[in-house]
C-alpha cells in the first residue's frame, strides 16, 4: 500500500493539479473526498500536472463515509488542520497511513473532527500572523516528512 494523501473537497484546480504532481514523483495515491468545486478534467488542474496526470493513481469517493469505510485497519488516519494541537513531526509514520486536508475556504468539516475514526488532528507550525499555508504546499511538507520516516530518505 502506498502513502495515500486525501483532499476533502478541494476549490482551487491549480492546487490539485500540483498535489497530483507530487503524489505522482512520490508514488503516493490522492484520493478527493465529495465534489471538488471544479471539474477533474479542467484545464488549470490538468496544466499544473499535465505531464503526470495519466500516472496519476487517482480515486473519487462520493463523501466522508464512503471514504472512511475504505480505511484499512492498519492504517492511521490524520486529519491536517490549523485547528491541531499536535506537530506533524511528532508521529511516527507508517507506510499505509493516510492523510485528509480540507479544501481551501473552509478547512474539514465538524463531523470529520468528531468521527471516531481519526488518528490525530495535526498541524503545521508557523508564526502567529499566518493563517495558513497554501493547500499544495501543506500537503508537500506532510508528504515529505512521512516518507522521511517510512523510507528513511
Amino acid at each position: 500500500m502506498a502513502l495515500r494523501i486525501a483532499l476533502y473537497r478541494p476549490e482551487i484546480p491549480p492546487n490539485t493539479g500540483n498535489i497530483a504532481r507530487l503524489c505522482v514523483a512520490l508514488g503516493a495515491e490522492l484520493h478527493i473526498v465529495g465534489e471538488p468545486a471544479f471539474e477533474l478534467s479542467e484545464k488549470a488542474a490538468r496544466r499544473a500536472g499535465l505531464d503526470y496526470w495519466d500516472k496519476l493513481k487517482l480515486t473519487l469517493h462520493s463523501g466522508w463515509e464512503a471514504f472512511s469505510k475504505t480505511l484499512d485497519t492498519d492504517s492511521k488516519l490524520y486529519l491536517i488542520s490549523t485547528k491541531g494541537e499536535v506537530s506533524y513531526t511528532t508521529p511516527k509514520y507508517g507506510k499505509n497511513d493516510v492523510f485528509l486536508f480540507g479544501n481551501e475556504t473552509s478547512g474539514l468539516p465538524q463531523e470529520i473532527f468528531q468521527s471516531e475514526i481519526p488518528n490525530g488532528i495535526l498541524r503545521i507550525p508557523m508564526e502567529e500572523d499566518c493563517r495558513c499555508l497554501n493547500l499544495s504546499n501543506a500537503v508537500a511538507v506532510i508528504a515529505y516528512e512521512a516518507l522521511r520516516q517510512i523510507r528513511r530518505w
